[in-house]
């Protein structure tokens, strides 16, 4: 073989090698590719697995106290036979203030009523009835959503409602959802189903409307009387310590609760100021 046909035979091996090796590296970065990615995947899984499953450390996961709808359409959440302070809750499921509160004392609240050291007396009514859609929609629906809902379901339906509060300004509280929700929780029957379609609690919410702004003067949400008296939202409502130790230092009240006054028109109705 001559000189210059050793050289090139050289020269090709080489280049070969060269091509082999580069071959190499590149089946080497798409395997590094690919691992990344699926460590990746398997990071973002985990990530989403551990705060969808994350409770609250602070949230009530005991018993929860019997409840009962009172003549009123008032949900009472009490020890039988406890003599305790009386706090009524008036609520909009659609109110962000009322959302605030639920995350920041409702566990305190059901857990003292579970220990019979508070009567609870639920009032949902219709706060946003003079606003525009969607507000206005999503309020309505939920309400007569929570009225249909039976008695001993109230406590987990109210706490799924407001879980499931859409962003103020957007549209929610579908017929749909607030029925799917029911079924989640075991009480998805017919005549739930009829009650939410046909808005079969109008006149009910009228009544407690009427009731909570013209007989309570409720201007707002959450307004929270205990014993009588209104609770300040920001010291004692959306402060879960200073909320129980109001209620452990109020003496015991009579659960008597006041019938809603006759369904007033929508055009008579009074004029509210949501508290927000």
């Amino acid at each position: 073989m001559s000189k210059a046909a050793r050289q090139r035979s050289a020269r090709e091996r080489l280049a070969e090698e060269r091509k082999r090796q580069a071959q190499k590296q590149q089946r080497a970065r798409r395997l590094m590719i690919s691992l990344s990615g699926l460590v990746i995947v398997a990071l973002a899984v985990v990530i989403t697995v551990y705060f969808v499953n994350k409770k609250d450390p602070n949230a009530y996961t005991g018993a929860l106290a019997p409840t009962t709808r009172q003549s009123d359409g008032a949900i009472l959440a009490a020890k039988p036979g406890a003599k305790a302070p009386k706090l009524e809750l008036f609520e909009d499921f659609q109110c962000p203030i009322c959302h605030e509160f639920e995350n920041s004392s409702g566990s305190t609240i059901k857990r003292l009523a579970a220990e019979g050291k508070v009567n609870v007396l639920y009032y949902p009514f219709w706060l946003f009835k003079q606003q525009t859609d969607p507000i206005r929609g999503n309020s309505q629906r939920a309400a007569n959503a929570a009225l249909c809902a039976p008695a001993d379901k109230w406590i987990p339906y109210h706490d799924a409602i407001y879980k499931h509060q859409p962003a103020e300004g957007s549209k929610g509280f579908s017929n749909k959802d607030l029925i799917g929700w029911a079924k989640d929780l075991g009480f998805d029957t017919p005549q739930f189903e009829q009650c939410v379609n046909g808005n079969q609690k109008q006149s009910q919410i009228d009544s407690m409307t009427n009731y909570a702004e013209q007989a309570r003067k409720v201007t707002g949400t959450p307004t929270v009387f205990l014993n009588g008296q209104s609770l300040d939202l920001n010291s004692t409502l959306l402060n879960a310590k200073n909320l129980e130790k109001a209620i452990l230092a109020a003496p015991p009240a009579a659960l008597s609760t006041s019938a809603p006054s006759t369904p007033p028109s929508t055009a008579t109705s009074p004029s509210a100021t949501p508290k927000k």
